[in-house]
């Protein structure tokens, strides 16, 4: 009979020591370099900018923003302190990290330009937003996929894309009612202006040249620029004409700027415009003659820029400065003031509202802390 209680009791012991050990393989068996793989109930499916079907964690909690644009809509969407490594010029936007003082202090897990995958991984991402070149680029891409990291490609040459990316990044984060809003104003803004333009004839439609950050780079076709600028009832000179391509970016040389002779300039850029006043090669254009050159302002990022989301803001203001006569009731600062309210919840003090709308001390300069 002892006998018995204790067969019983070792025969006990074995099998609860079986459940343990096959416990433990299961729960190495369902991690992998150091991240849990999520059961399929835990997981949504997007669409990203680049057509692919990617499977996400449903609700993640650790966010890579190796795209700047992306870790502005995650911070719009209140998911900024959710944000463990970034793209280096989130680092050096001024007012982002005013609002979310956490975002800029993520790792930076990029070596001249390359994604250094071992930083990567020392952040635990759930999920990896990537601009849409990285995710063409095959040995970047064979990083992600070797560690099993599910990343989610963000690329817009449009106002419409652009919109849609708010929304995927918004349908990956659970926030798409918040995307709905802001992209019902960005809406309204376009309407708004649309209202008061459309009706300019073409004759009568002022000519502008749009640089972006350097005095000779711009805007070409098929281009976000391209889109919004044409909402604003401009013609803008660069759209459509030859320009010079060099690494993605367009650029115009000077003696077409000199023939193209626009109405106005907008620059987006600190200290370019102070550069086409000084320098007698840009001094024979009628808008720097006139004192038309202006400075676009800078908040979250550049008002308007390629890969900034303050493309609503930028559409007003750059209607009000090239038509002032039809936008007198047009408040942009009051404008300005109730967007980052509104969409960021932050409240710009007049001191930091004239520094955006000037367009000056917003973005921390490169190498420097």
């Amino acid at each position: 009979m002892v006998r018995t209680i204790k067969f019983k009791k070792v025969l006990l012991f074995l099998i609860l020591f079986s459940f343990a050990v096959f416990g433990a393989a299961c729960s190495t068996d369902n991690h992998e370099n150091g991240r849990a793989i999520l059961d399929k109930k835990d997981t949504i499916n997007v669409t990203d900018c680049l057509g692919r079907q990617v499977e996400v964690p449903a609700d993640p909690q650790r966010i890579a923003c190796l795209y700047a644009f992306t870790g502005h809509v995650v911070t719009m969407l209140d998911h900024g302190q959710d944000v463990v490594a970034i793209n280096k010029g989130l680092s050096r936007d001024v007012l982002l990290n005013m609002i979310c003082p956490s975002i800029g202090k993520n790792l930076i897990p990029f070596t001249h330009d390359a994604l250094n995958i071992e930083e990567l991984l020392r952040t635990e991402p759930d999920v990896v937003f990537v601009q849409g070149s990285t995710a063409r680029n095959e040995a970047e891409v064979d990083k992600l996929n070797k560690f099993d990291l599910p990343y989610v490609a963000v690329e817009f040459n449009t106002i419409e894309e652009q919109k849609y990316a708010i929304e995927l990044i918004a349908q990956v984060l659970g926030e798409e009612e918040k995307a709905r809003e802001y992209n019902e104003y960005y809406q309204d803004c376009i309407d708004r202006v649309q209202a008061k333009v459309k009706e300019i004839p073409e004759n009568e439609k002022l000519r502008v040249y749009h640089s972006v950050n350097e005095a000779t780079r711009t805007d070409a076709r098929n281009s976000l620029a391209a889109d919004w600028t044409e909402k604003c009832g401009i013609i803008n000179v660069s759209v459509g004409k030859e320009l010079k391509l060099v690494e993605d970016k367009n650029f115009a040389s000077l003696e077409q700027i000199l023939l193209w002779d626009p109405d106005l300039i907008i620059v987006n850029e600190a200290g370019v415009a102070e550069y086409m006043y000084s320098n007698e090669q840009w001094a024979p254009l009628k808008a720097v003659k006139e004192k038309k050159v202006y400075q676009m302002p800078i908040g979250i990022a550049r008002w308007g820029h390629p890969g900034g989301m303050e493309t609503p803001l930028g559409i007003l203001w750059t209607a009000k400065t090239v038509y002032p006569e039809r936008f007198e009731d047009l408040d942009i600062r009051a404008e300005a003031r109730e967007y980052y309210k509104k969409f960021f919840n932050y409240s710009v003090s007049d001191e930091l509202l004239n520094k955006i709308l000037e367009g000056k001390d917003m973005r921390r300069l490169k190498g420097v802390d």
